[in-house]
Order: C-alpha cells, then structure tokens, then sequence
C-alpha cells in the first residue's frame, strides 16, 4: 500500500515512518505539512520521496492510497474526515477522537465513503500482548479478576500539545487510553461501569492525575497515569490461580526481545518493532480485503470509556459508558 502523512510529528518522524519502511506491505510515499519547507526537512532524511506544503495536496495525489495522521488529538476527526472522503483508507492516531460522540461521526464517513479507518493501538498486535491474551484466554492464571496498570512521564511545557486542553491534551487521552483499550481487550467485553478521579492542573487545565476502575462482569480493571510523576509504566494481571506482569507494556522496545513474567517465570517474546507490525497487518487487510486488526467500532468504544471516566470525575458517582 502506497502511504501518505499528514504532518511531521514525532512520533511519525521518529517512530512510525521508520518502522513502516521496514515493512513488507507499507510504502511511504508522501508527508505533508502546512510548510513545503517543514515537509520537505522531514521528509528527506527518511527518503520520502515527495513532500507537500499542504494537507490538502497530499489527500489529492491519486497514487496515495493510505494516510497516516498522527496530527494533534482534536485534528483526527476532521482530517481523517477529508482523507475520507478523498478515497483514502486513514490509520488515525490515538485517540481517535476528543469524544465517542465526535468518534462515531467517523463511522458515518466510513460507510458513506468505503474506506477502511482504524485506530493506531500498536499494542493491540504485539506479539507480547497477543501472547498475554492467549494465557488468559487457556485458563493459565486461572479466572481473570483484576487489570491493574501504572503509566506515567513528566512534562509540564505549556506549549507541548498534551498540555492544551482544547486540543484534547492530558494524561487521560494521552497514555490512559492505554489501560482502558487493554483491559477491554482482555476481559473481551464493555465496561459496565466506571469510576473516576482526575486532578487537573492549575495552569493549563489538563488532567495531570486520573485514576480511575472500570467495572466488568469477571473482574476490576484499575489504572493510575499522570503526565507529572516519574516516568514508569507496569501492568499486573490477576486471576484465581495465577498472575502475569508485564515488563515493557506499551513502549516495548524494537531492538531486544519482550518478558512477561508468568507466576514469576519469565516468558520472552523476540525483538519486534510494534509500529511494522501495526501498518503490514492494517495494509495487507488493505490490499487482500480482509478484517482489519482493530475495528473502527472499537475506537467508538474505548472513546465511551474515557467520557465515562471523565463524567465520573464531575459527577463524583459510578458513570455507565454511553452504548
């Protein structure tokens, strides 16, 4: 699949381009930014072979048939909206959305348009978290009960685009949405309900601390993450026989292998670069017409969780995910 990138952000710079060149099904073939200049910086030193001064350019190239768009979180919706409906298949960054609300407009611009939208959860096909559902899935720790994360890093720039709340900034939507996808993808079900706890900060307004449990049918899932702690991140795993804990869980590194920890017994993983994985399986569904890893609907539900969370927050009660 011929790709196109909607800016130069650094994850996709640093992280995403690179990896996806790797590949055996993606090719990046174009970045745009809103400064030819800027694109062209970005894009040479990566071998992208052109670069456009606009987004809109890009979206109408007609041998760009897939956009990545790793834009800021409350430019997602509106450009995968226009990528869209420029025939383009879009995998958007996560989250997908500033609101489930605002997520499931992107499920009408999927059916009236016939592309493919998917959200970028690298994590989702890892090796390492395929391996942990697995366990989960055989019984070997027993009855899933508890999901219980810790994610968190330091960054207080008022200018950094995680601390503009009107931009969809915060610890929640940022890193958060790791441990809700998570604990969903392993308990195989929605929330029932959740509870929630946010601190915000003074300045800029973001949540700078949210905790929050979610409430399923077999068990709790717990989190903590913060943007103003140490950096750290640890998920833990609980059954009626047993328990994993998981080394790297969402950073997992692409040059030595993974470990989770079964029982107390190491499991390895071999080395694996996330973001390969991630654009080869969304591609080749692509150009083979095959599910796509991680349906668009699934975005719309990880999006409910959150506003449930942040409800919670306000309200000071159990808040229900809207369906």
């Amino acid at each position: 699949m011929r790709w196109g990138v909607l800016g130069a952000a650094k994850i996709a710079v640093e992280k995403v381009i690179p990896a996806m060149q790797q590949g055996e099904w993606s090719e990046v073939s174009a970045l745009a930014s809103r400064d030819e200049g800027k694109a062209r910086e970005a894009a040479d030193p990566l071998g992208v072979a052109r670069a456009y001064g606009s987004y809109e350019e890009l979206l109408a190239d007609p041998e760009i048939e897939a956009v990545y768009n790793p834009l800021p979180n409350h430019l997602h919706v509106p450009w995968t909206v226009r990528a869209a409906e420029a025939g383009k298949h879009v995998l958007c960054e996560k989250p997908v959305a500033l609101d489930a609300a605002e997520a499931r407009t992107l499920l009408e611009a999927r059916d009236r348009t016939g592309v493919r939208i998917q959200e970028a959860f690298m994590v989702h096909t890892h090796p390492q978290w395929l391996g942990v559902r697995e366990l989960v899935r055989g019984g070997r720790v027993g009855e899933l009960r508890a999901f219980e994360c810790h994610f968190s890093f330091f960054n207080r720039d008022p200018a950094n685009i995680r601390n503009r709340r009107e931009w969809g900034g915060g610890a929640l939507m940022d890193i958060g949405c790791y441990p809700v996808h998570l604990s969903r993808f392993l308990f195989g079900e929605e929330p029932r309900r959740v509870l929630g706890l946010v601190e915000r900060d003074p300045d800029t307004g973001v949540d700078r601390l949210t905790s929050a449990v979610l409430e399923y049918s077999a068990g709790h899932a717990t989190f903590t993450c913060s943007t103003q702690m140490a950096p750290h991140q640890r998920v833990q795993i609980l059954g009626t026989r047993g328990h994993i804990d998981v080394e790297i869980p969402f950073n997992a590194p692409a040059d030595r292998p993974t470990r989770v920890f079964v029982d107390g017994e190491a499991q390895e993983f071999p080395a694996c670069n996330q973001y390969t994985i991630q654009g080869d399986l969304f591609s080749r569904a692509l150009r083979e017409n095959t599910p796509q890893p991680i349906p668009l609907e699934d975005a719309v539900a990880n999006m409910a969780v959150i506003d449930a969370v942040f409800r919670s927050a306000e309200s000071g009660r159990w808040e229900a995910p809207a369906t």
